[in-house]
């Protein structure tokens, strides 16, 4: 009797070569870790060349800048990956270029409030509240662009003008914040609308701010533009002080600001001249005071446990 098996014939496998059908190519997602040196590389290439040109990310990383001919423009336009590195290198590029902050108070204890006794164990600690300073010309990329832009449409005399209008202009972050005097507002928000190279067509919210120690202009009012045709976003600030906390209402330009400014009014106390119906949004019709400003009291409801009262935050001991 034969140990010997019956030998089966096994299918013939061809083997894997390096020519790979383009149609049946598996492109690989945004996020995804090339699996070959080829892969590797042609990412590396096409880093390089997003890097190379863009002239702002260039000078900022040491690459020879190049203009790409017309058979790379033709050839494709870049993956949402690519455009997202090309955009934080290049806010990591303005950012190095920003401007010395400028001090305007400070800040003391974990929460930096000052009505009551401490009750954080921190009373010792201190903060200094800093901005941004102004920037000076050239701001770079199309932030240059812009600001040319507004100023002609705004024009060199008149109280809009934009020297006048325009308190500073800040880049900070790699993003584009026009400080606007509150007067000239609604011109500036008009211009930033109907330009045609500028077309800020949405505000897509209004801020409120509280800065009690910047004298004459504790209230902000922030509005954050969008510009649908151009793809781009800048940031308004108009400033307030507590003693005439008026400013013009935009929502005739951005219909939208409508809730948004009732809010703003409602958590800090800044009236929007020209507002169509500007009542509480949050709290009640008859709630005294404007929860979110900083001289808000803590306030508080003493609770009970068995016995004990547990008293509101400023009314407890302090640990300083």
């Amino acid at each position: 009797m034969s140990d010997d098996k019956p030998s089966v014939d096994k299918p013939s496998v061809d083997k894997p070569t390096d020519e790979v059908d383009e149609t049946t190519r598996k492109r690989p997602k945004p996020g995804d870790t090339p699996t070959s040196t080829t892969q590797t590389d042609a990412a590396t290439s096409k880093t390089d060349k997003v890097d190379a040109a863009n002239p702002e990310i260039a000078k900022a990383k040491g690459v020879e800048a190049t203009t790409p001919d017309a058979d790379e423009k033709a050839e494709d336009t870049f993956e949402s990956g690519d455009l997202w590195a090309a955009d934080i290198a290049l806010t990591e590029a303005k950012a190095a270029d920003d401007t010395d902050p400028v001090q305007i108070g400070e800040r003391r204890g974990m929460f930096g409030a000052k009505a009551g006794a401490d009750t954080t164990g921190y009373g010792g600690l201190r903060t200094p509240i800093l901005f941004p300073g102004g920037s000076t010309k050239p701001y770079g990329g199309w932030f240059d662009e812009v600001t040319d832009t507004l100023g002609t449409a705004l024009g060199t005399a008149g109280d809009t003008a934009y020297g006048t209008a325009i308190e500073k202009v800040v880049v900070d972050r790699g993003e584009l914040t026009l400080h606007v005097k509150r007067e000239a507002l609604p011109t500036v928000a008009r211009a930033l609308r109907d330009d045609p190279a500028l077309r800020f067509e949405m505000c897509t919210g209004v801020s409120g701010v509280h800065f009690p120690g910047e004298a004459g202009r504790e209230l902000h009012a922030v509005y954050h533009l969008l510009s649908i045709t151009h793809n781009r976003r800048i940031r308004l600030e108009v400033a307030a002080p507590d003693d005439d906390p008026r400013i013009p209402s935009v929502v005739e330009t951005w219909p939208g600001t409508d809730w948004h400014e009732r809010e703003t009014w409602d958590m800090f106390g800044i009236v929007f001249e020209g507002h169509p119906s500007l009542t509480r949004i949050l709290m009640p019709d008859d709630w005294p005071g404007h929860p979110q400003r900083k001289d808000y009291p803590l306030g508080g409801i003493p609770v009970e446990y068995k016995g004990g009262t547990v008293p509101p935050p400023d009314e407890r001991r302090s640990y300083s």
